[in-house]
């Protein structure tokens, strides 16, 4: 040791004693010093893995000692069962697990963090040993904790024995046990579980079992279904987890592990067990209104995690039991109610996006059944899937101008995201219902504006417009009669909110290859989008609608060139876009004056570029300095952006052969 009471870098194996364990211990935990602390950390690292360690970690686990030295013997015990049992004689078996059975029943009455990593330790002990040298070992654990004696009240040593049954499943998991043992350990302990169902299930269902002991069975049942307990032999427990979920102390203990329970790849194979738990989880349906009622966001997201789940893992096994397709389609609207369950995401529910991967499932199972089978579900299931494009409309819809102000920007960030994911399923689900969705849409859209009687709210025509926008960007929507109309709509639009603004240019950007087609109806849209390149907040839709429109409709935008490059050039001179927006901003014109006459390039680019040349010219002359670096790469993107879409290689060959290029 360099000074008293510092661990320091160059002490040597034989320091590793109880005083300098103490030392580092608390250097790691009271000294101020960040260096000192790493210093502690390293040497008890090295401690802890050193021959001594069997020496003093039973020391530092005395009564007399603090909880934090306590709990340092207590893993270092576990390092060296779990990384170096080989090291342990065989005949030692016995006595460690003795010491560590009498450890564990000292600590059931105190430091819980201890208790639980001296537990750890007895189940490493036990999966190195199971099944040759410590056959029954569960049932021995059982045993040995339900026996009287060491003066520990029962309530004390039943948590003790819990918390170690809890804890061997998940070291397990974790354990460093070669594939060969693993799979031998697996088949053991799976033939434990008759040792553990009964002890869990008297403990559930005794009525003086205190709130902790419940809440730790809970615990203890999600840790060993984990193991592919078959669902049928824990189907008893997880309907007493049912009957927990009223308790609001047992509420998410249970949710987790009838979630658990049910999730587990081979639980499909119980289609029995499975057909019982639906009228449980159905019957949770006025424990969910009534949190929806109370605003108890908790209770309604645990409600909807065992839904989902139940429907997520198993809809073909249930869509294929059709003498139960009633209780199945109930499922199925329950799992909907928590789709469109009250309020705004994230802030007033976070419910509502546990659900979308369910609707993605359900779809996929039908649309796999061979086709006279399908024809059967879709007339069960097309309407529900109608039914949840409006739900999934009605929650994309953004809250008050006055309340979305009062959000944070994780909370908006948040909000942007899960329309995503709303945009994604409507996109999938339009593989079900087809062409039929859009007319749907469209004639909603048709009604909301032309409704003289009731006034519209920018929300709800923001939505529809966003579910219109999310199929166009990427299904081929050229053959839909609609689309016609919806363009002839857009005109109609009171565009007086920025959300809806940017809605509509990302919804005319998605139809820019239909308007290739249809270039007569360019002269509806165009207006709107060159209004909206002066709008600094519509940014990002204006430019890219805009790029994407002289990217799909060149040839037949000669009509608009001269208005497009005047308003583009009039922006980027009051410089009201990003610099990112400005790049695209010169592509898209690339694009616009590839397409028209080659006096024309010249003319427009004489007019775009001069002033960047000459700007150019007046930097070059100045000191260098970052300043002027900036503005110099600047420009150089601008120009390389302009130049990276101009191609006149079709004014090349309409020269050489005297033909107009094709109309794309």
């Amino acid at each position: 040791m360099e000074t008293p009471g510092r661990i320091s870098a160059s002490t040597d194996a034989l320091d590793f004693t109880v005083e300098n364990v103490e030392k580092a211990l608390h250097q790691l935990y009271y000294d101020p010093n960040i260096e000192n602390k790493n210093l502690a950390q390293k040497w008890l690292m090295q401690a802890q893995v050193s021959p001594q360690a069997w020496q003093f970690c039973w020391i530092l686990l005395s009564p007399d000692k603090v909880p934090e030295i306590q709990y340092f013997g207590a893993s270092a015990l576990h390092t060296k069962i779990s990384r170096y049992w080989s090291d342990i004689p065989t005949d030692q078996y016995e006595s460690l697990k003795s010491q560590l059975f009498s450890q564990i029943a000292c600590f059931s009455s105190g430091s819980k963090m201890v208790l639980t990593r001296l537990c750890v330790a007895l189940a490493s002990l036990a999966l190195n040993t199971m099944p040759e040298a410590w056959p029954g070992a569960v049932a021995e654990m059982v045993r040995v904790f339900q026996e009287e004696g060491g003066g520990v009240d029962g309530r004390a040593r039943c948590l003790a024995l819990l918390e170690l049954l809890t804890v061997l499943p998940e070291e397990f998991q974790t354990s460093r046990l070669p594939q060969y043992r693993k799979g031998q350990v697996r088949g053991a302990l799976a033939r434990e579980w008759g040792s553990v169902c009964p002890l869990l299930q008297q403990l559930l269902r005794r009525t003086d079992s205190p709130g902790a002991v419940k809440a730790r069975v809970l615990r203890c049942l999600s840790s060993w279904v984990q193991l592919d307990v078959p669902l049928s032999e824990s189907e008893g427990l997880v309907h007493d987890c049912f009957g927990a979920l009223p308790d609001p102390e047992l509420f998410d203990t249970a949710v987790e592990a009838i979630v658990n329970a049910i999730s587990q790849p081979d639980s499909q194979r119980y289609v029995n067990t499975l057909l019982k738990l639906v009228p449980r989880v159905l019957a949770l349906q006025d424990q969910l209104r009534a949190a929806v009622q109370n605003g108890d966001m908790e209770t309604c997201h645990g409600i909807c995690r065992i839904a989902v789940t139940l429907g997520e893992n198993h809809s073909r096994t249930l869509l294929e039991q059709v003498d139960h397709w009633q209780s199945f389609l109930a499922l199925v609207n329950m799992i909907m109610f928590c789709t469109g369950i009250p309020g705004h995401y994230p802030v007033n529910e976070t419910t509502s996006s546990l659900t979308l991967i369910f609707w993605y499932t359900l779809q996929d199972e039908i649309m796999s059944f061979e086709s006279e089978k399908q024809a059967v579900y879709l007339q069960v299931y097309r309407p529900v899937y109608f039914q949840l494009v409006d739900v999934l409309l009605h929650k994309a819809q953004f809250p008050s101008d006055q309340e979305y102000a009062s959000w944070s920007s994780d909370e908006k960030e948040q909000f942007r995201i899960y329309r995503v994911d709303i945009s994604d399923t409507l996109m999938y689900v339009y593989e079900m219902l087809g062409a039929e969705l859009l007319s749907n849409l469209y004639d909603k859209l048709g009604r909301l504006l032309t409704n003289t009687e009731q006034p519209t709210s920018w929300q709800h025509t923001e939505a529809l417009l966003y579910g219109f926008q999310s199929i166009a960007e990427t299904i081929d929507v050229n053959y839909s009669d609609v689309i016609p109309g919806l363009i002839g709509l857009i005109p109609r639009i009171n565009i007086n909110n920025v959300q809806l603004a940017d809605t509509v240019m990302f919804t005319i950007g998605a139809l820019a290859e239909w308007l290739a087609d249809h270039p007569v109806m360019l002269s509806s849209v165009l207006p709107l989008v060159l209004q909206a390149l002066g709008n600094p907040d519509l940014s990002v839709s204006s430019v890219s609608t805009l790029k994407k429109i002289c990217r799909e409709c060149k040839y037949d935008l000669p009509p608009y060139a001269t208005n497009i490059v005047a308003v583009s050039q009039e922006v980027l001179i009051k410089q009201i876009h990003k610099t990112s927006q400005c790049m695209w901003l010169m592509q898209a014109l690339g694009f616009l004056l590839s397409a028209l006459p080659v006096e024309d390039i010249l003319r427009n680019l004489h007019s775009l570029i001069t002033p960047y040349i000459q700007q150019l010219e007046k930097l070059a002359d100045e000191t260098p300095n970052p300043a002027n670096k900036l503005a110099i790469i600047h420009i150089l993107g601008l120009l390389s952006n302009l130049f990276t879409t101009l191609d006149i290689s079709k004014q090349d060959d309409e020269s050489a052969d005297g033909t107009a290029p094709p109309a794309d």
